[in-house]
């Protein structure tokens, strides 16, 4: 039985092996905390999402992972190793027919559905608040907010109800303060850390839920943040550079892991110390 978003048999290796926590082909993976566990990642063609399914399966989990192009699917399922490890299944984030295809494959090819990764996040517009267009709003708060409620629910009535498990939304420093020209997206982001809270008082003790708020991490979605002047932009960082997505991997493998069983209803800030500065 699951509890926690962790297995009886999940124990931590301490990560004695040197093999990277991004060749999820390894036989000698850096640990085997989440043997035996099914992860859902939503968004996980590329970027954060791929990412956090690598150290997944490199931690012994197998994964489920979403997006709309079936080819990218393809692509990112054979960098995880295959159908041993991997399931791709295409479709929108948004799209609650998806949703339960989804979890019910996960439930019939691997054997259940323990750990949930709401990672897809759109952004379509760039500019004032005052001046957005309400139909991209709408779109914004379907996608980044009532798509990843709908996820828990559809996982929660499935499988999580009776045997537990573990969720984390990727959420955005955005949402954190304010953040000009993507504000409204910001506003989304803030919604989802408090649909978060809101969940992790509902669904304990046996289902915890977590987020993480990266600032800036290397990937397409957030190019036009700093294509072109990546120096100056990580020169406001106290660590000097942007994020990598493997910087938000392992955090979201800590979350859901027992190695943070007494944590729920957390916002982590990933963000190379820039929120310290004034930064989002």
């Amino acid at each position: 039985m699951s509890t926690n978003g962790t297995s009886t048999n999940g124990t931590s290796t301490n990560g004695t092996s040197t093999q990277s926590a991004t060749d999820p082909t390894s036989k000698d993976p850096m640990s085997t905390r989440f043997a035996g566990r099914t992860a859902i990642v939503t968004g996980a063609s590329r970027g954060i999402g791929l990412a956090i399914a690598e150290r997944l399966v490199a931690e012994g989990a197998k994964v489920v992972v979403t997006a709309r192009k079936q080819e990218a699917l393809d692509e990112a399922v054979a960098s995880l190793g295959g159908p041993e490890h991997a399931l791709g299944v295409a479709g929108h984030a948004d799209d609650t027919g998806h949703q339960a295809e989804v979890v019910k494959r996960a439930i019939d090819t691997f054997g259940s559905a323990d750990l949930l990764v709401n990672n897809t996040g759109i952004n379509p517009v760039h500019g004032p608040m005052i001046d957005l267009d309400l139909g991209a709003a709408r779109k914004i708060v379907e996608v980044n907010c009532l798509a990843a409620l709908s996820w828990v629910q559809q996982v929660h009535g499935a499988w999580m109800r009776d045997h537990g498990g573990s969720v984390v939304n990727v959420s955005s420093v955005a949402g954190i303060r304010p953040a000009p020209g993507i504000g409204f997206y910001g506003a989304s982001k803030a919604m989802l850390t408090h649909i978060t809270e809101e969940l992790a008082v509902e669904l304990g003790p046996d289902i915890r839920v977590n987020a993480v708020a990266p600032a800036v991490v290397k990937t397409k979605f957030a190019t036009a943040l700093y294509d072109g002047r990546e120096e100056e932009v990580a020169a406001a960082y106290p660590l000097k550079r942007l994020g990598v997505p493997d910087d938000i991997g392992s955090v979201v493998a800590f979350l859901l892991s027992a190695d943070a069983a007494w944590m729920t209803g957390q916002l982590l800030v990933v963000d190379g110390g820039v929120t310290l500065t004034g930064g989002v």
